[in-house]
């Protein structure tokens, strides 16, 4: 008889959750995502009831869209890179829980709404203005060094594992959370978006900016791109600190 292992499902809707188990076989090198997708197409739970299938969302499979967030035995984590087998092993059990992340709308299951992440990268200005200046050629040269400190960065896919790790993001909390941070020092190290570091700083200088971050570091430890992500927010108190002194002294 084939070995298998039990998923157990947090499922429903706000104020409508509950969770269902599903057995399935354990075959080699098996995901998370591989799992879920063998439960679509045969919606059965272990109490032999068909069911409708479990609500996720998927895109690229690769860690690198971010879009499959959930959390993996209480871990924020991405499913298409969670292997069955060694997460059985490293716990010592047959069943995996999934459930969606806490800190964000639910929409259903394993879905949740990661828009307000979209929408603290618009208020940092997340982003490199043109203004047509691409015809006059190439820009200045980046260092070595710094070409792969932004690399790093650039990694980030707005998965939201930082901040559902985060204890200051919360309902009392209005913390942009750590991921916008860094993308600030992304954008600030770039020559050109450079000239619009000081707009970038005073939106972190305002409610819900760097201030409000706890140091907890739980963001770094659990980054599926290991972004160093506590160096990004230790960088940026330092620069809002030299912004508000050349506020003050007016530089």
């Amino acid at each position: 008889m084939a070995e298998t292992f039990i998923l157990k499902v947090y499922r429903g809707e706000k104020g409508n959750q509950y969770w269902e188990e599903f057995e399935l076989e354990l075959k080699p090198y098996i995901n998370v995502i591989s799992a879920l997708m063998e439960i679509q197409k045969h919606p059965v739970n272990r109490k032999g009831e068909t069911v409708t299938p479990v609500t996720w969302e998927q895109g690229c499979l690769e860690e690198v869209c971010g879009s499959c967030s959930m959390l993996i035995n209480g871990r924020p984590r991405q499913a298409c890179t969670a292997i069955v087998e060694p997460i059985l092993k490293r716990t010592g059990s047959r069943t995996i829980t999934l459930a969606p992340f806490t800190k964000f709308p639910l929409v259903r299951d394993l879905v949740v709404n990661r828009s307000q992440m979209f929408e603290n990268l618009k208020k940092t200005q997340g982003w490199i203005s043109t203004d047509g200046s691409f015809i006059k050629g190439f820009g200045p040269k980046i260092d070595q060094k710094t070409q792969e400190t932004m690399y790093t960065l650039s990694t980030c896919m707005t998965c939201g594992c930082c901040s559902e790790a985060c204890p200051q993001v919360n309902q009392s909390s209005k913390f942009i959370g750590p991921a916008p941070v860094s993308q600030t020092r992304l954008f600030n190290l770039n020559p050109t978006g450079e000239m619009e570091k000081g707009t970038r700083l005073h939106t972190l200088m305002e409610e819900g900016g760097i201030s409000e971050c706890g140091n907890a570091q739980n963001c770094v430890q659990v980054c599926p791109k290991e972004i160093p992500l506590t160096e990004s927010i230790a960088s940026i108190g330092r620069e809002t600190s030299k912004q508000a002194l050349k506020d003050i002294f007016h530089i």
